[in-house]
């Protein structure tokens, strides 16, 4: 049997490369996510000190089981004062690391699959708070073109509302990713489990991001550079989330002045979840707004835009032919047999 020291030094090595290698070149591009995963970890460990009585050095993977995990949400709760949203996001991150671990030695699949019985706590369902056409209007038309900064973060919410990406995904495009000199304009955007999708881009959209790669980036820029950067000791760095989100609100405190429809707490994901619904309303198939979503299926497409089981229902007859469309309903056929066997 395996001396607590030697699984101790492999669970540290198996955490070091899940944050370190796994996560940024398999799971995510996202710093925010990783530091997600790490903080998630760090708690972990904390809890297992403080109430456990076991230290880093005295780790062994009986540490991860579903028991123990319970007990920790439950301290995050009631003595770190976790909201459940929180708690459940610390649960995920636990999950993520366990079902890597049972990649790496399959013995200790055992562990990922008693935690992903482990349950959620339950928690208010949050509702984004949608923002109007005439809002996004306001917004974008109360920006300070006279700056460089102002241009930019116009340039930067004009393509976030045009394509709807996540704003890690359109922090994380590089030069290279942008395509605005060929027939049909587009994007390459990488999102969540490193899967890429190409997204057109209107005239609009186009327009600036021309002015803006010429301002920020010159005639010849650097393929590798990221297309939306800051300067940090003369070299170009991603821009934080942190520093867009303090921008947005700056703007969107002016532009609710002149418009109450935009919210002074605006943050980038609200643009995303506005340019969706306004695709919706404009008759856009179910469909094509999942995938420019970046949604694996379809069905969290519709919790995302609150669709009701009335517009569910008239959503995916969008995705069936109208051969398909016109069949009759099976599952009613094969009821009917039922009842005829059982006369």
């Amino acid at each position: 049997m395996k001396s607590n020291m030697k699984e101790s030094n492999e669970i540290a090595n198996h955490i070091n490369k899940f944050i370190r290698v796994y996560c940024p070149s398999s799971k995510t591009s996202s710093e925010h996510t990783i530091k997600s995963y790490q903080l998630a970890l760090t708690l972990f460990m904390d809890f297992l000190e403080e109430k456990k009585k076991i230290s880093i050095n005295q780790l062994s993977y009986d540490c991860f089981k579903a028991e123990t995990i319970d007990e920790w949400l439950i301290w995050l709760m009631n003595e770190r004062n976790c909201k459940p949203q929180s708690a459940n996001v610390r649960l995920s991150s636990i999950k993520a690391f366990l079902k890597y671990l049972s990649t790496q030695d399959i013995t200790l699949s055992y562990l990922s699959i008693a935690a992903a019985l482990v349950k959620k706590r339950r928690a208010p369902k949050i509702k984004v708070k949608g923002m109007s056409k005439e809002g996004v209007k306001a917004l974008l038309g109360i920006i300070d073109q006279s700056t460089k900064t102002g241009r930019r973060d116009l340039a930067m919410f004009i393509l976030l509302y045009d394509i709807a990406a996540r704003i890690d995904e359109i922090l994380s495009l590089k030069i290279k990713n942008v395509r605005l000199n060929v027939p049909k304009p587009n994007v390459t955007i990488t999102g969540k489990g490193n899967k890429h999708r190409s997204l057109g881009l209107n005239s609009k959209t186009v327009q600036y991001l021309e002015k803006f790669v010429s301002e920020y980036h010159g005639m010849k820029p650097n393929e590798d550079d990221f297309l939306f950067y800051s300067k940090i000791k003369g070299k170009k760095k991603k821009l934080t989330q942190p520093a867009v989100t303090k921008q947005l609100k700056k703007w969107a405190a002016i532009a609710n002045q002149v418009c109450p429809e935009v919210p002074v707490t605006l943050h980038p994901h609200q643009i995303r979840h506005a340019a969706a619904t306004h695709w919706m309303e404009n008759g856009m198939n179910v469909g094509e707004i999942q995938y420019l979503l970046g949604h694996e299926n379809i069905q969290t497409t519709m919790v995302y835009l609150e669709i009701t089981v009335t517009q569910e229902a008239s959503a995916m007859k969008q995705l069936m032919t109208e051969e398909e469309a016109n069949q009759p309903k099976l599952w009613k056929e094969d009821i009917r047999k039922l009842r005829d066997l059982c006369k």
